[in-house]
């Protein structure tokens, strides 16, 4: 088994290193292990609401922290911790997970559960970032990216509908949370299949780079379409409930939004490289604004079913090209490596920022908010476009 030792050249399709296709799926899969989660928000965060652990304010304060903590730990360990004994840090951090679930599994009142939420984001993050440094170090990044979304959409889909239908009407949401521990378990073996070490990026892993005014612009433009979904997808049964739909029938349609999710990142990664990516984030976001629309227009079961759908599509569509404007924005790359930050800082805010709307039990805001979200996003990408001719032209 060859590692990507520090400090060899590219080779291929490698900027840097040249790890097998064993090591990239496993590396992708410790990855997917820590978004899990994202895909299973609104069947665990529901069943959570549904049976009284936490009110509806409570439901967003606890999305909400451990998106934040997400973010934080996959900055952390992208741009602060070295790429080395990256076998080691995988198997700690799905260890850490692991317990994370236990403890939520068992936790009574709102405040533990953010507690153990947030432990288990910072452990997330950190498992995120043993796929996105090597995912930063391919010529192809978009690609990459492309296959990871996949993977992590697939994984989400399957344990979305096994919980859904039998793990949460049988043992609720503490047994869907002893579910996760235990695929973080189970993920201990593909652990030490991930490259020892990485080889260094041929620059100095710094902020210099994101501290410019295309590099800011490009993040925001990311955090503000994930702020969008983010939103959304946590008030997903409530908001569902309030047009007559049941719980059940909501797992069901997050269990088909993500299979909508791996479409999108197929189609994503079979034509990243025919589309221009200024037009997909454009139109992306103008999708993003009419199924936001059409949630707030209080829609029956079909037309909810069919804007879950194109939410689903487009959420995962997008990311190569978010990626290919993170890299336009800055060559080195660094911009790159905060990309799941910026996404989930947005999945994080939305959440609490749309909550702050909310009138009783009343969440048409909550798409509401959406569609002012996916407006920011497109004018951001505007605005990056502007900035990126004005310092074309100069140079």
């Amino acid at each position: 088994m060859t590692s990507t030792n520090a400090g060899h050249s590219g080779d291929g399709d490698w900027l840097v290193g040249n790890p097998t296709g064993g090591q990239l799926a496993s590396a992708l899969w410790i990855g997917s292990v820590g978004l899990l989660i994202l895909g299973l928000q609104p069947v665990l965060l529901g069943a959570l609401y549904t049976e009284g652990h936490v009110s509806g304010d409570e439901l967003a304060l606890v999305a909400t922290a451990e998106m934040i903590a997400i973010a934080i730990g996959s900055a952390i360990v992208a741009m602060l911790l070295s790429a080395r004994n990256m076998r080691w840090k995988s198997a700690v951090l799905l260890l850490l997970l692991a317990l994370a679930n236990v403890w939520t599994a068992y936790a009574a009142g709102a405040n533990t559960l953010m507690a153990a939420r947030a432990l288990a984001g910072l452990a997330e993050g950190g498992l995120v970032a043993v796929a996105t440094e090597l995912i930063a170090r391919s010529r192809r990044a978009e690609r990459i990216g492309g296959f990871f979304v996949t993977m992590q959409t697939l994984a989400q889909c399957a344990l979305a509908l096994l919980l859904a239908l039998y793990v949460i009407p049988a043992a609720g949401s503490a047994g869907g949370f002893l579910i996760l521990a235990v695929v973080c378990v189970l993920s201990l073996i593909v652990a030490f299949v991930v490259p020892a070490d990485y080889a260094d990026l041929p620059k100095d892993e710094n902020l210099t780079n994101v501290l410019t005014i295309p590099s800011i612009t490009a993040l925001l433009c990311v955090f503000c379409y994930f702020m969008f979904f983010g939103s959304v997808w946590a008030f997903l049964e409530p908001l569902g409930a309030q047009f007559g739909i049941d719980g059940r029938t909501v797992g069901l349609i997050v269990s088909a939004s993500l299979a909508a999710q791996v479409s999108g990142a197929m189609m994503a990664t079979a034509f990243e490289a025919r589309i221009d990516y200024r037009l997909a984030v454009a139109a992306i976001g103008v999708v993003a604004l009419v199924c936001s629309l059409v949630l707030a227009s209080g829609p029956d079961l079909i037309t909810f079913w069919m804007a879950a759908l194109a939410m689903g599509f487009i959420l995962l569509f997008i990311v190569p090209y978010q990626i290919r404007l993170a890299i336009t924005a800055d060559e080195t790359r660094t911009a790159v490596l905060l990309v799941p930050a910026a996404q989930l800082f947005g999945l994080a805010i939305g959440p609490i920022a749309a909550s702050l709307l909310i009138d009783g039990k009343d969440f048409r805001p909550v798409p509401e908010f959406a569609a002012a979200s996916a407006v920011a996003s497109v004018a951001l990408l505007g605005l990056f476009i502007l900035v990126s001719r004005r310092r074309r032209a100069v140079a």
